[in-house]
């Protein structure tokens, strides 16, 4: 029986705005009956406290490790394509910090992988962010 892995479509640490469309145009397949994708986006909340604007910062190395992470997740059979990007700099309330789009044959199996991208994502990338919250103050968020 041969079983063969997805690809890697689109790995991307920028400082300009994400495209939902190009990331699912990146996974498709004909195959694929499901493509799943996710965005996360500022919200103007964090703990019961207001928040005005987010900045993150990434280490040098955080490409390579969200192309690692996009690749394990790549390596699953049921996954045709996987393409993911995190934002740094700047962002307002509304703007996108991270996109990631799976193709698979089912949805189930969409879903469970962009649910671990997105995870192994956050846990492993070495991104920092600063929160501004309504009243003036501010702290960082630590990376894993």
């Amino acid at each position: 029986m041969t079983t063969t892995t997805g690809v890697v479509t689109l790995t991307a640490v920028v400082d300009e705005p994400l495209d939902l469309a190009a990331h699912e145009a990146a996974v498709a397949d004909r195959r694929a009956g499901a493509v799943v994708s996710f965005q996360g986006v500022v919200r103007d909340h964090d703990h019961g406290r207001g928040v005005t604007l987010l900045e993150y910062e990434g280490h040098p190395t955080a490409a390579a490790i969200l192309r690692e992470v996009a690749e394990e997740i790549a390596a699953d059979p049921a996954v045709y394509a996987v393409a993911i990007s995190h934002r740094i700099g700047t962002l307002g309330i509304g703007d996108v910090a991270l996109v990631a789009s799976v193709s698979t044959a089912h949805r189930a199996a969409a879903f469970a992988a962009c649910g671990r991208l997105v995870d192994e994502a956050k846990a492993r990338l070495p991104i920092w962010k600063r929160q501004v919250f309504k009243d003036g103050t501010e702290e960082w968020v630590n990376c894993p």
